[in-house]
């Protein structure tokens, strides 16, 4: 009997920020809030469904960036100091409150996720999210993706063969670094595409993609089962066709938490820094007391809990009635829906999505219409699939990306690409080198790779710390700059590179030898 298959993917990735000291320290508090109300939360949700034997499959995508961080000891470190200093602070808010008000309750509620995501860190996962990860896909329940080294728009350098293998040979390296696994699928960023990525990719072993739908509704010939059964390049690289559910409707239900509204936005300046250690910034706290409902309504945790369980009846219901129909206009074949969301939605962007997601597993191990799968599961016989040239195509507003290059940040295209070939003419010029030159030579490889990185692009694009990201950007540009003149020269500073080392520490292994122009 054909399968009816859904498929789940979750893409986790955060931007390289990491600072030390300074004023900037306060942006890493974006992955502490990620860690808090992501990921631990996903992993206690893995760690449940396996003690009660209710059997779950995802797909999964861990950028480098975000593994760099997350194994970090510097940032494990600063992670703890952070949640000390959320603890506090929710001590402050439940005293604030009279003893029997909604508000400490809810205070009270916050505080003890506080501590349990200390504890949680500390010694359920000793600190180490990564492995964990790894055991649920040496386990099976997760496929892991592998994805670009810096999670760059990749067609912006469709005519610069060596720059897309120096991200995706980056990324694979990282990859089997911190995961110890080979992985069958790439995941492209932002899912950009465009004719020719394939034989890159095809090139290091992948076996497969995942496309948005427009790849796949103007391919060349149009695949027979739509976006509903995976296809074929002609180098024989799979590719599926992403299905968007759009769960704005879901996640602005009014039952829900306000993720927006948080203590750490709306409490007075002086209260925040009297209770809150080296505070210099407006940053989440994750005390958030009030629904997403009209006026100041509070939140009610029950019943977001039964609009959850109602929510997830109807995604599974949706996606039911699209691999039914798929099914009748493709008899006797094999129809699959695959799913792709940002880790940010579940826990993090609402509140309620990791208890969605556990309810998704939950009522599809109750039924048997359609079946759980990764993509792995559905290439049985990747050579018979229907062959296409898929069109070029991006997530984004229209799904072409075009808010990579707009008239906010068109400006760095010409720089990064400028150091880009650049390097590829110093891994050429330079191709046996050791010591204090090889040193430079892959902290400039860094820079590049860094300065590829779509997220400042997208930072600037959607007006989230646009000076920053600029800052950051140019950050890169620049250290680049300092080497190829330096090389020029002959002379480096000592100095200045190893703090640009300690400073950089992404890619422990990096080989500028990846901008080499392959034979």
């Amino acid at each position: 009997m054909p399968k009816k298959a859904l498929v789940l993917n979750i893409v986790a990735h955060q931007s390289f920020i990491r600072h030390l000291e300074g004023e900037n320290v306060s942006k890493n508090s974006l992955l502490f809030s990620a860690i808090s109300d992501t990921y631990l939360p996903l992993l206690n949700m893995f760690a449940n469904l396996e003690a009660e034997g209710v059997p779950f499959r995802v797909n999964m995508v861990m950028t480098p960036t975000l593994c760099s961080m997350l194994s970090d000891p510097v940032i494990q470190e600063q992670y703890i100091e952070w949640l000390d200093g959320i603890i506090l602070l929710g001590e402050a808010e439940v005293n604030r409150y009279p003893e029997d008000s909604t508000e400490r309750k809810l205070a009270s509620q916050c505080l003890e996720q506080a501590k349990m995501n200390k504890h949680d860190f500390q010694e359920t996962f000793n600190q180490d999210i990564i492995s964990s990860i790894v055991y649920y896909a040496k386990h099976g329940y997760i496929e892991l993706m592998a994805t670009a080294a810096t999670y760059s728009f990749l067609p912006h350098y469709a005519d610069i063969p060596e720059a897309i293998q120096a991200q995706i040979e980056t990324g694979l390296r990282s990859h089997k670094q911190y995961f110890g696994l080979a992985p069958e699928g790439f995941w492209l960023p932002y899912m950009a595409y465009v004719p020719g990525l394939e034989n890159i990719i095809r090139s290091y072993g992948f076996n497969y993609t995942i496309l948005e739908k427009q790849g796949f509704l103007f391919a060349n010939p149009k695949p027979d089962c739509g976006i509903f059964a995976p296809v074929r390049c002609k180098n024989a690289l799979a590719v599926f066709a992403r299905e968007k559910d759009d769960l704005a409707e879901r996640t602005g239900n009014g039952v829900y938490r306000n993720q927006e509204k948080d203590i750490g936005f709306e409490a007075e300046e002086s209260y925040l820094s009297e209770n809150i250690k080296d505070w210099n910034a407006r940053v989440p706290t994750g005390y958030r007391y009030w629904s997403k409902s009209s006026g100041d309504a509070f939140y009610d945790e029950d019943a977001a809990y039964i609009q959850t369980k109602q929510d997830a009846a109807d995604f599974i219901s949706a996606q039911t009635e699209k691999l039914n129909k798929a099914a009748e206009l493709c008899p006797d074949k094999d129809v699959s829906v695959v799913c792709s969301f940002d880790a940010s939605l579940f826990g993090g962007n609402w509140h309620e999505g990791i208890t969605w997601l556990e309810q998704i597993f939950r009522q599809l191990s109750m039924q048997d219409a359609i079946e759980l799968c990764t993509c792995s599961d559905l290439l049985d016989n990747q050579f018979s699939l229907q062959q296409i040239t898929p069109f070029t195509s991006a997530s984004g507003e229209s799904g072409y990306g075009e808010g990579f290059l707009d008239n906010t940040n068109a400006w760095m295209l010409r720089y990064s690409r400028k150091a880009t070939e650049r390097m590829i003419d110093l891994a050429a010029r330079f191709s046996d080198d050791t010591g204090l030159k090889a040193r430079s030579l892959n902290l400039a490889a860094k820079e590049v790779l860094l300065a590829q990185s779509g997220d400042w692009a997208e930072m600037i694009h959607e007006d989230v710390s646009p000076d920053y990201a600029e800052f950051r950007f140019k950050e890169s540009i620049s250290a680049f700059s300092t080497i190829y003149d330096s090389l020029g020269s002959n002379s480096i500073s000592t100095e200045w590179l190893t703090r640009m080392e300690k400073e950089h520490q992404l890619f422990p292994n990096m080989n500028y030898h990846v901008f080499s122009t392959k034979k």
